[in-house]
């Protein structure tokens, strides 16, 4: 979670904990506001973890998220598809975690 959180303080993105709404079977887990930049992680999840589940979820949340950022300032190629950049931030996210253990 450490680097992570290093990460967004580096690039002054911000971190806070929002109510994203229900989103029926999908589970909205986390988003990015690049017009701020904010990421926001669902309370609706944070509140049923607790220790080591809610630090790995913060951290692969926030992961996945600046990888969002980094398209959006130009760091990184924006990838055509959709499900690629998502497959993209979430391998980030992971690399990220594994630099925190």
């Amino acid at each position: 979670m450490r680097a992570a959180l290093a990460q967004a303080r580096a690039y002054g993105v911000a971190i806070r904990f929002a109510d994203l709404g229900a989103w029926g079977s999908a589970e909205l887990r986390s988003e990015y506001d690049p017009r701020r930049p904010e990421i926001r992680l669902n309370n609706r999840i944070t509140a049923r973890l607790s220790g080591r589940e809610l630090r790995e979820f913060v951290a692969l949340a926030v992961g996945h998220e600046l990888y969002h950022h980094r398209e959006a300032i130009g760091e990184i190629a924006r990838l055509e598809r959709r499900a690629a950049r998502e497959a993209a931030a979430t391998e980030f996210a992971r690399a990220l975690l594994e630099r925190s253990a």
